[in-house]
């Protein structure tokens, strides 16, 4: 059964699911990528008119939709294609054979510190909205990080990543003086 939570970004809505959606970790697709995307069920999601970008979780799927489209005309439509996706198929939708290459930096022990308090500290409450953080770079106290999923674009993401996300880092790893965001 999959269930719906609103986000604090109101064009994006996390869908909570039973079973495993990903195997492999938190993954985001934008439709301007789509030519990329080799997974169907994504393809399929972001050919539905209105949806903007998808951000895969183990155990939810969150979509932000575009301005154009009501919640009420894309929630159907993105619950039907879940359910149907899991009617054909007993895996999850990322799975290791589905493996995105992923930034390795962890050659130092201050990145790993960092990773470390994303990890633990940041990145389950991010995930409680229906976002993920991907770090993306440390140099010289700055650290920088891309908001993935309803975290992108949200109105509050700014206030999170400078009170919630800086202070944390900045608290537990004394090299980080600042953390930025990029697209």
């Amino acid at each position: 059964m999959i269930q719906t939570e609103t986000t604090p970004n109101p064009d994006s809505l996390k869908f909570l699911s039973e079973k495993t959606l990903s195997s492999i970790g938190t993954e985001e697709f934008k439709k301007e990528k789509e030519n990329e995307i080799k997974i169907p069920f994504i393809k399929e999601l972001l050919n539905i008119k209105g949806v903007e970008l998808v951000l895969l979780s183990e155990k939810f799927l969150s979509v932000k939709k575009t301005k154009d489209v009501s919640w009420n005309e894309l929630k159907p439509m993105v619950i039907s294609h879940l359910n149907e996706y899991f009617e054909k198929n007993d895996e999850p939708i990322l799975r290791k054979s589905e493996k995105i290459e992923k930034n390795s930096n962890t050659d130092n022990e201050t990145v790993n510190k960092i990773l470390e308090v994303l990890d633990t500290k940041i990145r389950p409450a991010v995930a409680r909205d229906g976002g993920d953080i991907k770090f993306i770079s440390f140099d010289n106290g700055v650290v920088k990080v891309q908001l993935q999923g309803s975290c992108s674009g949200c109105p509050s993401s700014l206030m999170t990543l400078k009170q919630g996300v800086q202070n944390l880092l900045k608290h537990y790893v004394k090299e980080v003086n600042t953390v930025e965001a990029v697209q």
